[in-house]
Formats: C-alpha cells, sequence, structure tokens
C-alpha cells in the first residue's frame, strides 16, 4: 500500500536554488537517456536497461561537473522513472514516453520516502 501526503513548503532562495537546479538535472537526465534509448533501439531493434544506464549515468556525471551539485538519488529516480514508463509501453499500458520540458509548470521529484510537486 502507498501513501501520499502533501505538504507546503517555504524554500530559503538557496533552497529554491537546489530545488530548480534538482528538477533540472532530473529532466536533463530523463531526455538525455530517452535520447539515447531510440538511438538503441532504432541501431539494434533493442533498448537499453535500467543497470546500463545507470552506468553510463557514472560516467556521464565525471564529464558534466554540474550534474554532481544535486542528490544523486533524484537522478537514478529519474531513471527508474524513464524505465518504468518503457515497461508500460511495451505492455501496452501507455503511449511511448515523451521528453520532459521546462515550460510545463507541474515539475516533480520523487524522494525514497516522499515525493514533491511544485505546481
Amino acid at each position: 500500500m502507498h501513501k501520499a501526503f502533501k505538504f507546503r513548503i517555504y524554500p530559503t532562495k538557496e533552497q529554491e536554488i537546489l530545488i530548480n537546479k534538482t528538477f533540472g538535472c532530473c529532466r536533463f537526465v530523463f531526455n538525455h537517456f530517452l535520447e539515447k534509448w531510440n538511438e538503441t533501439y532504432g541501431q539494434t531493434g533493442k533498448g537499453l536497461t535500467y543497470n546500463v544506464c545507470a552506468k553510463q549515468l557514472t560516467q556521464l556525471k565525471k564529464e558534466l561537473d554540474w550534474l554532481k551539485e544535486v542528490d544523486s538519488t533524484a537522478l537514478q529516480n529519474a531513471l527508474k522513472h524513464l524505465d518504468d514508463a518503457f515497461k508500460r509501453f511495451f505492455k501496452k499500458l501507455n503511449g511511448l514516453p515523451r521528453f520532459k520540458s521546462k515550460k510545463n509548470p507541474v515539475q516533480s521529484r520523487a524522494y525514497s520516502f516522499i515525493s514533491i510537486t511544485v505546481i
């Protein structure tokens, strides 16, 4: 059973900056690996798995220092969400995963113990 709670937070300016960086990095990781998944599927007929993407994420963090500024579990959760989206697609439950947009008014980030959505 899953429980959900909604909280109203009033972050300081520094916390707000970190939250926005986290949303941006999660969106970047999701879109980056969605593009890689599409390329791999187009070339080989097989997609990527979560484990393959997680290994590539480690290398990507070495190349892009700004990914190290945010919580690593946020980036891993973005990969898990992408993996789950493809699993649901292949079970014919949802459509093909789409790229995340900064212009979407709802940004979310999942923690292992809570989920935050900013509207």
